[in-house]
C-alpha cells in the first residue's frame, strides 16, 4: 500500500493533469465558439446578451418621501439630504403623506 506522502504527491500530479487538460480544451471550446459565430454571423443579442454594459445598469428611482412645501423640490430619503432639509431635526413636518 503506497505511503501518505506518495498519495499526496500523486495526487499534486494528477491535479496539474487536469488543470493543463482542462486549459487545452477551453482553448479548443473557445476557437470553435468564435469560428461558429463567424459562420452564422451570430450577434450578442442573439446569444442571450444584452448589448450594453450589465455593471452600468441603472435601478429605478426611489419614490420621494419628502418635499420642500415653499418649492416643491423632493427627497427618496436616501443619500445626501438636500440643503433645504440639512440641519432639520425633526423631518416629519416634511413628510409626503400621500
Amino acid at each position: 500500500m503506497p505511503s501518505y506522502k506518495q498519495l499526496t504527491a500523486q495526487l499534486e500530479k494528477l491535479h496539474k493533469e487536469v488543470a493543463a487538460a482542462r486549459e487545452k480544451e477551453i482553448e479548443q471550446a473557445i476557437a470553435d465558439i468564435k469560428e461558429k459565430i463567424a459562420e452564422y454571423d451570430i450577434t450578442p443579442e442573439e446569444l442571450g446578451f444584452s448589448s450594453r454594459p450589465v455593471a452600468g445598469a441603472r435601478k429605478k428611482p426611489l419614490p420621494a418621501r419628502y418635499r420642500n412645501p415653499k418649492t416643491g423640490e423632493t427627497w427618496s430619503g436616501r443619500g445626501r439630504a438636500p440643503g433645504w432639509l440639512a440641519g432639520v431635526k425633526n423631518r416629519d413636518r416634511f413628510l409626503i403623506t400621500e
